[in-house]
């Protein structure tokens, strides 16, 4: 078993604002404790280094397990997943309209949205509840280009 650090933890969980860094999901309205991702799993050479490692909720670290690519609905090619340590959220997502639905932008985004079930049928009504409720998307979330449409 691989172990890391409490500060390495605490560190990553503070920097994410603890929010899962794929969905956005945040620990405080989720009531779930996050997990410590691997990006690139260590059974596929990954490391524990913090350049490896996330904050994932467990919906999303469960359907991304040990998978570093997915399908792009759209081109139906292979692409690499996102990677929360090299890239820009708002540059491979949006959230729907309504604040319910992740949106992929691009075929990472897209992929990592089918690949992860980021809006699977127990997340959705979830989310329902937390934007009737005011606490999501969090406003620093919603990328400027897409609150118009």
């Amino acid at each position: 078993m691989d172990s890391i650090l409490r500060a390495t933890r605490d560190k990553i969980a503070s920097a994410a604002q603890y929010r899962c860094e794929y969905c956005q999901t945040s620990q405080e309205i989720s009531g779930a404790q996050m997990h410590i991702e691997h990006i690139i799993p260590l059974s596929r050479g990954g490391s524990s280094d913090e350049s490896n490692l996330c904050l994932a909720c467990a919906w999303c670290n469960s359907y991304k397990w040990v998978q570093t690519h997915g399908r792009d609905p759209e081109t139906h090619e292979e692409v690499p997943l996102f990677d929360p340590r090299t890239q820009h959220w708002h540059e491979h997502f949006y959230w729907s309209e309504n604040g319910v639905y992740i949106i992929g932008l691009t075929a990472i985004g897209r992929a990592t949205v089918d690949t992860l079930k980021m809006n699977n049928a127990f997340i959705v009504p979830a989310r329902r509840h937390w934007v009737e409720a005011g606490w999501h998307p969090l406003q620093s979330q919603a990328p400027e280009d897409t609150q118009a449409e």
